[in-house]
């Protein structure tokens, strides 16, 4: 479940191994690229945490945070 940690969108995932955390990762860098709305996120083997705000609009969240949140949700 997404939330609100620090005027971003938070969530961790946590996938069996390294390469199926690196497929999530290979598909919301897809959406991010069509949505042009780029996440802050790392990745630590099989552990991957997204953080969504929009820069352009000071650092907050806004439509576009909920729009790619609710993107990444039907991958899973």
């Amino acid at each position: 479940m997404w939330e609100e940690r620090n005027k971003q969108l938070y969530r961790a995932f946590e996938f069996k191994d390294f390469r199926d955390a690196f497929a999530f990762m290979t598909k919301v860098a897809l959406i991010a690229e069509k949505m042009d709305h780029h996440p802050n996120w790392s990745n630590v083997y099989n552990k991957v945490e997204i953080f969504l705000c929009t820069h352009d609009a000071g650092d907050i969240i806004t439509a576009k945070d909920e729009a790619m949140a609710k993107a990444i949700d039907k991958l899973l």
